[in-house]
């Protein structure tokens, strides 16, 4: 290695003729498997740390379940405190039912209350928080968002979607500088020891601003050497914010830098709130929800461009995708590629629009595992036909980088690359959801390398093993290209991960 970078390759021969003598330390891998270092295209850092501090409620898996572990964690509350954590998911409940703002409110002691979905696009609040943040019947819900009421007393029944649930949240305690830095510290520790180099992250609303934001990583990966490299997504919020202190996209080194601003075109397909062409089979009076009149939303994105960079947009459902390309098909691009995050439901024509140099398409190939067969009764069977069309996608010429959108999906890279070879959750024994979309293992391994470089203009430094490149590299207890069957990346080890050459993880 030198200045971080690969300076020779070939074979144990070669190598230790040219380069084995004056003291070279040399590592002797036995015959373990080494990646080029392994890449998340998109996730929420600070947030994997903060939840590992707060209440848990991805295992949970009825509304009985749900409540009770309210209940216990609201018995270690001090005064003052709020119960906050994440997670739930009502589809994977045995009774698919979402508890009441009645039963969260007998479990939770008069403590104020907030548990975001699963997706994040939906909030669970009892009648604490609604009290604390002021709400009454004839307040005005920010665009895009819908406070559910019971439809007997049409009062609120405790579920906030999308934009409604800052309502809530914008009265929570911020975290001070130093909880912030130690959960993030925690969040960029996993991402290393899952394998993961390099990660790009969103994370200004959970950090306290574009320019803290960048200041955290900094001190924690350019001065404290803790973490992988880290390109940062930055909320459309802070866009003023960035334009004063003059942060744009590049800005930074090759371990921090400013990436693509970040918006919301749509919803969630789980919430019903994916912005769809057609009505939800489940419920025929409800297409999702527009998160911006198309006007409005062309205006944002023409405020990115003024500043020259790229945007990474949040859609989910067919016409938010439709809506989003028509709008930037009017603009100019930047020499940072523009990113299309998720992109759930297509169709051929979509595709087709898709496969531009300028577009990088963001997947998360572990949604195939947790959404299907639920996702079936959203939308119906034949348009589930082209919900996550990976294979499509990537035949179509579409430049995709995967990713696992954590802390919704677990942050390991290898669930990702077994979802995307398997189209099935772990322990189903079908041929998956949708054969003809299921990837071969070069494939799902390019998403999380080669993809992952392109995604931030990145290809001729990183994704590949070569000369100059940077020395990333991720270490796998078994080689994937010979596994008989694609479960054993289940139990399959991440024992080092290197960066810049350096060791920064060993089993």
């Amino acid at each position: 290695m030198n200045n971080e970078r690969i300076i020779d390759m070939g074979s144990n021969e070669e190598i230790l003729l040219l380069w084995g003598s004056n003291g070279a330390k040399i590592i002797d891998l036995e015959g373990r498997t080494v990646l080029p270092g392994l890449i998340d295209s998109h996730l929420h850092i600070s947030s994997v740390g903060i939840n590992s501090q707060e209440l848990d409620l991805t295992h949970v898996r009825s509304a009985d379940e749900l409540l009770d572990s309210i209940k216990n964690w609201a018995t270690k509350m001090k005064p003052g405190e709020w119960i906050l954590g994440r997670g739930w998911d009502e589809n994977t409940f045995l009774d698919k039912r979402i508890p009441t703002i009645e039963e969260l409110d007998y479990v939770s002691l008069n403590i104020p209350l907030y548990l975001p979905r699963i997706c994040g696009h939906a909030s669970l609040v009892n009648s604490t928080a609604f009290k604390i943040s002021g709400y009454h019947p004839h307040m005005t819900i920010p665009y895009g968002g819908t406070v559910v009421l019971n439809s007997t007393t049409k009062k609120p029944n405790g579920l906030l979607l999308e934009t409604a649930s800052t309502i809530v949240s914008n009265h929570i305690p911020k975290k001070s500088y130093e909880q912030l830095k130690i959960a993030l510290k925690c969040g960029l520790q996993k991402a290393i020891s899952f394998g993961l180099t390099s990660i790009h992250t969103n994370d200004p609303n959970y950090l306290g601003g574009a320019q803290q934001t960048y200041k955290l990583f900094d001190e924690l990966i350019n001065h404290d050497g803790i973490g992988p490299r880290s390109n940062l997504l930055i909320d459309y919020d802070y866009l003023e914010e960035m334009k004063n202190i003059g942060l744009s996209t590049g800005f930074g080194n090759n371990k921090v830098m400013i990436g693509a601003i970040k918006l919301f075109a749509d919803g969630a397909l789980g919430g019903r709130t994916a912005h769809l062409s057609e009505p939800y089979i489940d419920d025929p009076d409800n297409v999702g929800n527009a998160m911006y009149d198309n006007d409005v939303l062309f205006q944002l994105i023409r405020n990115i461009r003024l500043q020259e960079m790229p945007v990474a947009i949040h859609t989910i459902g067919d016409q938010a995708l439709v809506d989003v390309l028509n709008i930037l098909d009017q603009f100019k691009t930047t020499k940072y590629r523009d990113r299309l995050i998720h992109v759930s439901l297509l169709n051929e024509q979509l595709i087709q629009r898709l496969s531009n140099s300028h577009r990088i398409v963001d997947v998360q190939p572990k949604f195939v595992s947790s959404d299907y067969p639920w996702i079936e009764d959203r939308i119906g069977k034949q348009r589930a036909k082209f919900a996550y069309p990976f294979k499509s996608l990537l035949d179509s010429g579409v430049i995709c980088a995967g990713s696992s959108d954590a802390p919704i999906e677990p942050l390991n890279p290898l669930l990702g690359i077994h979802a995307a070879l398997t189209r099935r959750k772990s322990g189903e024994s079908h041929d998956g959801y949708n054969v003809k979309e299921k990837l071969t293992i070069y494939e799902a391994i390019k998403l999380f390398t080669v993809g992952g470089a392109y995604a931030t203009n990145e290809e001729l430094v990183k994704g590949t093993l070569e000369r100059g490149k940077l020395g990333d590299m991720t270490v796998l207890s078994h080689d994937p290209f010979r596994m008989e069957n694609p479960d054993q990346l289940l139990t399959t080890e991440i024992e080092m991960t290197v960066i810049g050459g350096e060791i920064k993880y060993q089993r």
